[in-house]
C-alpha cells in the first residue's frame, strides 16, 4: 500500500528511525509498567500508527504548535518533549511535564508548543481552530496540526469546526489517524461515507488520503499543506490510514479483529521499512545498533527519573487551577 516517494536526505531517514523506535519503545514499557499498577488510570498506546507522527513533525516547524487526542506519549515525544517528563507525568510525578496532575492523557508542554492531550473525544478539533485562529491574529506564520482519531469525526463539533475553519482560512491542519476500529467499532457498521477525506471536500477544503503506515508519504502531503496553509491558503484535511496493534486502551482485549488482520498490518510495520531503507539503501548497519543502545537508555534512564521522583504535595492540589489577575474595582 505504501507508495515509496524517494527522499534522498539521509538525516530525515535517521531522524524517523531514532524518533520512531523511541515512540514505539516507551510505550512498549508504558504497557509494561501499566501491568505492574505502576502507571494508573487510563492509558492508549500509539504501538503501530508512528510514521504518522515521524512524518508529521519533520514537515513543520519547531514552534508550529500540535495538539491531538488521548493518545498522546507519541505525538510528545515527536514534539520533542524529554521521555522523563512524560514518564514522570505517566507515574503521576511532580517532575511530570503536568506536574503529575494530566497523566497519561493530558501530557502538555507550552515550551515545545505541545498543547495536548485531551480525555474528550473530539475535545481538541474546536481548540486547534482556535490556536490557529490565534495564529492567524498575531501573524506569527504558524501553522497548528490537530490529530484526531477516526471516531472523533462522528462528533458534531468536528464539521462545526471545519466551517468554521475554511470560512476564515484558518492555518489549521487536521490529521485523521483512522486505525479503522475508534474505540472498537469498525468504521463500516458507523457511517455511510468510509473515505473521511471526502468529508473535507463537502466544505471546500483541500483535502487527502494518505498511506499513514509510510513516513515518505505522510511527510510530502503534510509539508505540502502546511507550506500552502502558511502562505494564506487556509486549511487541510488528511486522513492518514494507520492500524495500531493494541486494543485501543490498556483494558481492551482488541477481539473485534482477526488474528489474520492484525499479522498483515505487522507486515507493513512503518519502523521496520524505515530500518531495511538505512542498511540497504544507506548501508549503514552500524548506526541501527547505534540507535537502538541510546533508546534503551533513554527508555531506562526515564523509568528511573519516575520511580524516583516525589509524588506532588498537597498544596500542589491548589495550585495552576486559577490565573491570579489583579483587577481594579471600578
Amino acid at each position: 500500500m505504501c507508495k515509496y516517494i524517494p527522499i534522498l536526505d539521509y538525516k530525515i531517514y535517521a531522524n524517523w528511525y531514532e524518533s520512531m523506535l523511541l515512540m514505539r519503545k516507551f510505550e512498549e514499557k508504558s504497557g509494561q509498567l501499566y501491568g505492574q499498577q505502576k502507571i494508573k488510570g487510563f492509558c492508549h498506546l500509539y504501538i503501530g500508527q508512528e510514521a504518522i507522527v515521524a512524518g508529521s513533525m519533520s514537515a513543520i516547524d519547531f514552534k508550529d504548535p500540535v495538539i491531538t487526542s488521548y493518545r498522546d506519549h507519541a505525538h510528545a515525544i515527536g514534539k520533542g518533549v524529554d521521555p522523563k517528563h512524560i514518564m514522570a507525568e505517566l507515574y503521576g510525578k511532580i517532575t511530570g511535564c503536568c506536574k503529575g496532575k494530566g497523566g497519561s492523557m493530558h501530557i502538555f508542554s507550552k515550551k515545545h508548543y505541545f498543547f495536548g492531550g485531551h480525555g474528550i473525544v473530539g475535545g481538541q478539533i474546536p481548540l486547534g481552530a482556535g490556536i490557529a485562529m490565534a495564529a492567524k491574529y498575531k501573524n506569527s506564520k504558524q501553522v497548528c496540526l490537530c490529530f484526531l482519531g477516526d471516531g472523533a469525526v462522528r462528533q458534531g463539533v468536528f464539521n462545526e469546526t471545519l466551517n468554521m475553519s475554511i470560512l476564515w482560512k484558518l492555518p489549521v491542519i487536521f490529521i485523521c489517524e483512522n486505525n479503522g476500529y475508534a474505540m472498537g467499532t469498525s468504521i463500516n457498521k458507523t457511517t455511510n461515507t468510509t473515505d473521511i477525506y471526502q468529508i473535507g471536500k463537502y466544505y471546500g477544503i483541500n483535502s487527502f488520503k494518505v498511506d499513514g503506515m509510510c513516513c515518505e508519504s505522510v511527510h510530502s502531503v503534510i509539508k505540502n499543506v502546511v507550506d500552502n496553509a502558511r502562505s494564506g491558503a487556509g486549511p487541510a484535511l488528511i486522513e492518514a490510514k494507520t492500524y495500531r496493534y493494541k486494543g485501543h486502551s490498556m483494558s481492551d482485549p482488541a477481539k473485534y479483529r482477526t488474528r489474520e488482520e492484525l499479522n498483515f498490518y505487522k507486515n507493513l510495520d512503518p519502523i521496520e521499512k524505515i530500518k531495511n531503507i538505512i542498511i540497504n539503501k544507506f548501508n549503514n548497519v552500524d548506526f541501527i545498533e547505534k540507535i537502538e543502545k541510546k533508546v534503551i537508555k533513554i527508555i531506562e534512564e526515564s523509568v528511573s527519573f519516575a520511580e524516583n521522583s516525589s509524588m506532588p504535595s498537597e498544596e500542589e492540589l491548589y495550585k495552576d487551577v486559577y490565573v491570579q489577575k489583579n483587577y481594579p474595582f471600578i
